[in-house]
């Protein structure tokens, strides 16, 4: 998904990572995913991403008959079991804020509420369509008095330790959100409760679920996935 893009810019996008990712696969080290050859073109893609990102571009609504059934939309967790919340689960958002703070469920549900239906791409080819409801990243930012000059987003779950650190423009984004809602209930387990991270410009790794931690930071801190050689960016 690439928002509304004309043919033309999403082409030019298409060639350049698909491009970069051709060149970086012929000279791999696994053992070493962001060294040598690999690191320098890792480098250059999210550079170009970066680059061609759009803070103010929104990806399109789709239209409710598009609702992919809740049983077909995929599951994922990379516990042994199924993450269920703590006992006086809260939200803990800190780093370089003026007013650090934990936020219960209620508290969350009090700050202004963004809904939106979009569609979900994931790194392994498949997409599914949700309606999503909870508070953009943007107005906990200004909740906390996050520091414009914070680069930097970090999302940690309670999910065997799972997280990822964003760029703070695709965080910030007006469809990036901390979701406690899913097709006008309650998110569950399956899908990440209490809270999860959900955005239209990001591929699915990047949106983690069980959130526990959210820190607005000066530097990128790496990922599970993107640890392990996954592409830092990874915008859509």
């Amino acid at each position: 998904m690439s928002g509304i893009e004309t043919g033309s810019r999403l082409l030019t996008r298409r060639r350049v990572l698909l491009g970069a990712a051709a060149l970086a696969t012929s000279a791999c080290d696994s053992s070493r995913p962001h060294a040598g050859f690999l690191g320098v073109m890792e480098r250059f893609n999210q550079r170009a991403q970066a680059a061609l990102f759009n803070p103010h571009q929104l990806a399109p609504e789709e239209p409710v008959e598009q609702l992919t059934p809740p049983g077909d939309f995929p599951t994922y967790f990379v516990s042994d079991t199924l993450p269920l919340a703590p006992a006086g689960w809260h939200l803990e958002v800190g780093g370089h804020v003026s007013q650090p703070r934990a936020f219960s469920l209620e508290e969350l549900r009090r700050l202004p509420r963004t809904d939106y239906r979009i569609r979900h791409h994931c790194v392994e080819g498949w997409s599914a369509v949700a309606s999503w409801h909870g508070v953009r990243v943007s107005d906990l930012a200004r909740a906390v008095g996050a520091d414009p000059r914070a680069g930097f987003v970090e999302f940690r779950s309670f999910d065997s330790g799972y997280f990822s650190s964003w760029d703070a423009p695709s965080a910030l984004h007006p469809q990036t959100v901390l979701a406690y809602g899913m097709n006008g209930q309650p998110l569950t387990p399956g899908h990440g409760a209490p809270l999860r991270l959900y955005s239209g410009v990001k591929l699915g790794y990047k949106m983690v679920k069980y959130l526990t931690q959210v820190r607005f930071l000066p530097e990128a801190t790496g990922g599970t996935w993107e640890d392990q050689g996954y592409e830092w960016f990874a915008g859509v």
